[in-house]
């Protein structure tokens, strides 16, 4: 299956199959529960989507490009492999005389999709991607107008962008729900563009929240089964009251048409990045300067967590709020700003929603004791913008390792030193601790991905300085029983992650 970042007409067959399993519940013996389940079903949308539709839009989004102009020759498709060999080849032999010389011409490219208003002097709503890279965007009324349109702003983290355009005349417009208090089984209808037909409405339910399908930081997607195809990117999922509670974004096909599976982002994720874009033309996100990674079953017993929960701290960035606050690396994050972190994916979404500047109190979980630390949030984008100007040299080495002094848990060991740094080209960032030289195959380190060149930082949040403290740290641990021992490991470049490993 593949996820198409464009969302993607109504099943007929489907309806069927849920009127018959209503009907089944009745058969069984349930026939309490069926009439109650027909009540509930509308009879018609019609009114629903006759209130809503002449607030959707078609977006036209033009891309622009200069094209060699090849003359009689063959015609390339600009940035292919061929380019330049049909470029030099013409040069020599040239079609239709001249002095050699291949003119440029205009090019461009269209693509389709939805939108709606939510202001009526002229704010469209669509996503990032229909007008990434555009030159020109058009917006599509129900009765045919059409308008240019600016970007006020856009933001391709949560694939939204916010549209201008400037009416004779007040436009029929439609305001957010809330997202939250949507139910899995709640009723849906999908308004939009799909295949550039327009006008198309299609109804299903609400089949999953909280769905990531890894395409960015702060995924959140409701699923539906609302039938979403290619030219719905961007177009409102609208509750049983005419509410938008998402912003149709994707789908999950096979071939790029609709099976049933879709997702919009979230009005409650959705919303406060449109207030920013339209307040400043761009996004402030908060920031709270940790990498974190997710706690699986033998990370939570190794820290003692009595379950997995939380956002397990990886590192912090020097002079960041986290390290401010006196937040450390294997911390972990259970609770931000009185909200309960139940796994490591919640935590970005809810730093990034938090205002710039905020003082908030993070719970951590730190050798098995519950602590609290306050810390002011800053702005992502500016983090963002230091770290770009940040460079590292890897450098290069040929030394040769000496013989490794420790093996443990299937690795071969050695000390941290200039020899190690030239061989694995570690970097200066990475103080202390013990060098992987070697991973036997099918061994514990192997399963876990641990590889030669990386820094063993720590041992169950004890730091290691030579190979012989590993070896006697496995001793102590397999004598009390222990059955995994938590490592801290870095990268030679620096990135740090925890590791659960099997003794």
């Amino acid at each position: 299956m593949t996820v198409f970042p464009h969302a993607a007409s109504a099943c007929v067959q489907a309806r069927k199959i849920l009127l018959a399993g209503a009907l089944g519940l009745a058969v069984m013996g349930l026939g309490a529960v069926a009439p109650a389940l027909a009540d509930q079903r509308p009879d018609s949308f019609a009114d629903l989507a006759a209130a809503v539709s002449d607030a959707v839009v078609n977006i036209s989004a033009t891309q622009a490009y200069e094209e060699k102009d090849a003359g009689n020759g063959a015609d390339v498709d600009p940035g292919t492999p061929f380019d330049d060999l049909f470029d030099q080849f013409l040069r020599h032999h040239q079609q239709g005389g001249g002095d050699g010389s291949l003119g440029t011409r205009e090019r461009s490219s269209n693509s389709l999709g939805s939108g709606f208003v939510i202001d009526p002097s002229g704010i469209v709503i669509t996503n990032n991607h229909v007008i990434a890279d555009s030159n020109e965007v058009t917006v599509i009324f129900t009765d045919g107008t059409k308008l240019k349109a600016r970007v006020i702003g856009k933001d391709s983290k949560v694939d939204v962008a916010v549209l201008k355009v400037n009416p004779t005349h007040p436009l029929k417009a439609v305001k957010f729900g809330d997202s939250d208090k949507m139910r899995v089984g709640d009723w849906v209808i999908a308004v939009g563009n799909p295949f550039g037909l327009g006008g198309t409405v299609t109804a299903g339910i609400v089949s999953a929240r909280h769905r990531d399908i890894d395409s960015g930081p702060y995924d959140n997607y409701i699923q539906t089964d609302a039938a979403i195809n290619k030219g719905n990117s961007g177009g409102p999922l609208f509750n049983e009251h005419g509410e938008v509670i998402g912003i149709n974004t994707a789908i999950l096909s096979p071939s790029g048409g609709s099976i049933g599976i879709g997702f919009a982002t979230p009005s409650d994720t959705v919303a406060p990045i449109i207030d920013q874009l339209r307040t400043y033309g761009e996004t402030r996100r908060g920031w709270l300067g940790v990498r974190i990674q997710s706690i699986d079953d033998s990370i939570a017993e190794s820290l003692d967590l009595g379950k997995v929960r939380g956002a397990l701290v990886a590192g912090t960035d020097v002079g960041g709020p986290a390290a401010a606050a006196g937040i450390e690396t294997g911390d972990v994050i259970v609770k931000f700003d009185g909200v309960d972190v139940a796994e490591s994916h919640d935590l970005p979404k809810l730093v990034a929603s938090a205002p710039v500047g905020k003082e908030v109190a993070i719970v951590i979980v730190r050798q098995g004791h519950e602590l609290t630390k306050m810390a002011k949030l800053g702005r992502l984008e500016d983090a963002a913008q230091k770290a770009s100007l940040t460079t590292g040299d890897l450098g290069q080495g040929k030394a040769l390792l000496s013989t490794p002094l420790e093996r443990a848990l299937g690795m071969a060991l050695a000390p941290l030193n200039e020899t190690s740094r030239l061989k694995y080209a570690i970097k200066d960032s990475v103080t202390a601790g013990v060098v992987v030289t070697g991973v036997d195959a099918n061994s514990p380190a192997a399963q876990k991905n641990i590889l030669p060149g990386e820094v063993i930082l720590e041992i169950n949040q004890d730091p290691v300085h030579a190979p012989a403290d590993i070896a006697r740290k496995m001793r102590i641990l397999k004598t009390a029983g222990k059955k995994w021992v938590l490592l801290l490991v870095s990268t030679p470049q620096g990135e740090e992650r925890f590791v659960a490993v099997n003794l």
